[in-house]
C-alpha cells in the first residue's frame, strides 16, 4: 500500500514540478508584464476547472458501479457534453475576459483556451475507474508525460514569439497530450452514451461540486483577478508568481491524499461497528496527512523560498521575497481543507467544501476595498489567510456536526500547526532583518526540527497507520 502512496506523491509531484519548471522557465525569459499577462491564462484554466466541477472523476471511484461498463460510456458521455458547452461558453466570454483585465488585445488568446475544456472532457475515464483497484500508473503517466513534453516545448515557442504566447501554445500543448495519452494507457475501448438517468444521479451528486467550483475559482483567483484590474500585470505576475511556487506543491500533496485514501475510505462500510471505528481511524489518518505534508511544505519554502527566487527568477521578482512566507501558510490553510473535505466526498457528501469556501470567499470585497485604497499587497495576504482560516474551521465543524466524527484526535496536531506556524514567521521575518550567520542558521534548523518531530507525534492516527498496526489492505477497507 505504502509503495502506491510513493507511487502517487512521486507521479503528482513529477507532473506538478515539471509545469513548475515551465512556468519558472517562461518567467525568466519573458519580461515581467508578459508573465503577468501569461498568468491570467491560469485564471482561464480556472474558469475551465470551474465549469467543469460536477465530480465525474469523483464518482466513478466513489460509486458502487464505478466499474460497471455502461456507467463509465455515461460518465464519458456527459463529460463530453459538459466540455463542448463550457469550451462554448469561454469562447464567447473571451473579449469580456480581456476588457475586464484592461488587456483587450489578448482575447484572442482566451478564445483559443476554449479548446482546453474541450480536450479535458475527452480523456478516458480508465484513468480514474483504475484508482479503484489502486492501479495509479496510468493517472500518473497521463500528467506527467505530457508536463515534460510541455517543458521541453518552451525553449523552441520562446525563440518563435519571445512573449506570452509562449505560455499559451505550452498549455494548449500539454492538454493535447493528456487527453491522448489517457487513451493509451486506457484498458477499455472509449465509448460514448448519453444515459438520463445517470445524467441526473451525476447532477445529484455533482451540483454542489459545481457550485463548489465556481467558489473555488473565487477562491483560488479572487484575489489575482482584483490585483490584476486595479494593481497592474507587472504586481499581478509578483502575485501570482508566489502563489504558483506555494501552491504547486500544497496541492501536489492534496491531489496525491485524495488519489490514496478516497478508494480506502469509500470502501469501509459505516453500518458496522468495526466499520464505523474504521472510517473515523482512517479520517484522521486522512486529515493529520494533509497537514503534516502541507507544514513540510511552509518549513521548505522558509528555508529555500528566497534562493529559489534570486537564483531561478533573477533580480526582477526579489520583491516577492517578503510576502513568500505569508503566502505559504495561506495556502496550507487552503489544502488543509481538503482533508475534511475529502472524508465528506467519500459518504457523498459534497456539499461540505462548498460551504466552508463561503467563508473565504466574504473577505473578497475587503481585500478590493484595500487595493483599491491603499494598494497594499500584504494586507491582501493577511486579509485572504484570516478568510481561509474561517473556512478551515467550518469545514471541521461540518465534519463533526454531518458526519460524527471525532476531532479529539485533531487538538494536539492543531496546537502544534500553529507553534510551527508561529516559529516559521518569526525565523522569516528575522532572516529577513539580517540575520544570516552559521549561528541564526543552526538556530533555524534545530527549532524546525524540534516543530515537526512534535506534530508528528502528536499525529497519533498517522503514526499508527504508518507503523501498520491497524493496517488493512484495500480489500479489507
Amino acid at each position: 500500500m505504502f509503495r502506491s502512496a510513493l507511487l502517487i506523491l512521486s507521479g503528482n509531484a513529477a507532473a506538478s514540478l515539471l509545469l513548475l519548471a515551465r512556468n519558472l522557465v517562461i518567467a525568466r525569459l519573458i519580461p515581467v508584464a508578459d508573465y503577468g499577462i501569461a498568468a491570467t491564462f491560469a485564471i482561464t484554466m480556472a474558469v475551465v476547472e470551474m465549469m467543469s466541477q460536477l465530480g465525474l472523476q469523483q464518482q466513478i471511484i466513489q460509486a458502487k458501479d464505478g466499474d460497471d461498463p455502461r456507467f463509465q460510456k455515461a460518465l464519458q458521455g456527459f463529460q463530453v457534453l459538459r466540455g463542448v458547452i463550457a469550451g462554448a461558453i469561454l469562447f464567447f466570454a473571451a473579449k469580456w475576459i480581456a476588457d475586464f483585465l484592461n488587456i483587450p488585445h489578448v482575447a484572442w488568446a482566451y478564445q483559443v483556451m476554449a479548446l482546453v475544456p474541450v480536450m479535458n472532457a475527452l480523456q478516458h475515464f480508465d484513468i480514474h475507474r483504475l484508482n479503484r483497484q489502486m492501479r495509479f500508473w496510468p493517472i500518473v503517466l497521463t500528467g506527467a508525460v505530457p508536463a515534460l513534453i510541455s517543458l521541453a516545448a518552451v525553449w523552441p515557442l520562446y525563440l518563435m514569439f519571445g512573449d506570452y504566447k509562449v505560455m499559451l501554445w505550452a498549455i494548449i500543448l500539454q492538454w493535447a497530450l493528456m487527453m491522448v495519452v489517457s487513451h493509451l494507457v486506457a484498458e477499455r475501448p472509449y465509448r460514448l452514451i448519453l444515459d438520463a438517468r445517470i445524467m441526473g444521479d451525476s447532477l445529484r451528486f455533482g451540483w454542489p461540486l459545481l457550485v463548489n467550483g465556481m467558489l473555488m475559482f473565487a477562491v483560488f483567483n479572487g484575489d489575482k483577478l482584483i490585483v490584476g484590474r486595479v494593481l497592474g500585470m507587472e504586481t499581478l505576475a509578483i502575485f501570482a508568481m508566489g502563489v504558483t511556487l506555494t501552491l504547486t506543491p500544497t496541492l501536489v500533496m492534496a491531489k496525491s491524499a485524495q488519489n490514496f485514501f478516497l478508494p480506502q475510505l469509500s470502501k469501509v462500510d459505516r453500518d458496522t461497528p468495526e466499520g464505523a471505528a474504521r472510517f473515523q481511524h482512517l479520517s484522521m489518518v486522512t486529515m493529520q496527512a494533509v497537514w503534516v505534508m502541507s507544514v513540510g511544505i511552509i518549513v521548505v519554502i522558509a528555508l529555500i523560498g528566497p534562493l529559489i527566487i534570486t537564483g531561478l527568477l533573477g533580480e526582477k521578482y526579489t520583491s516577492l521575497i517578503p510576502y513568500m512566507i505569508w503566502l505559504t501558510i495561506a495556502q496550507a490553510l487552503r489544502v488543509a481543507k481538503a482533508g475534511s473535505a475529502l472524508v465528506a466526498l467519500a459518504v457523498g457528501q459534497t456539499t461540505n467544501a462548498m460551504i466552508a469556501n463561503l467563508l473565504r470567499i466574504a473577505v473578497l470585497p475587503v481585500c478590493w476595498y484595500v487595493a483599491t485604497t491603499t494598494g497594499d499587497l500584504l494586507t491582501i495576504i493577511w486579509i485572504g489567510i484570516l478568510g481561509e482560516f474561517l473556512g478551515y474551521s467550518v469545514s471541521l465543524i461540518l465534519v463533526r456536526g454531518r458526519l460524527g466524527i471525532s476531532l479529539q484526535e485533531l487538538v494536539l496536531p492543531l496546537t502544534s500547526v500553529l507553534v510551527v506556524m508561529a516559529s516559521t514567521v518569526w525565523l522569516a521575518l528575522q532572516r529577513g532583518s539580517g540575520q544570516g550567520s552559521a549561528a541564526f542558521i543552526l538556530v533555524e534548523m534545530t527549532t524546525y526540527t524540534i516543530v515537526l518531530a512534535l506534530l508528528v507525534w502528536c499525529c497519533r492516527d498517522l503514526c499508527r497507520y504508518v507503523t501498520n498496526r491497524h493496517r488493512h489492505t484495500p480489500e479489507e477497507s
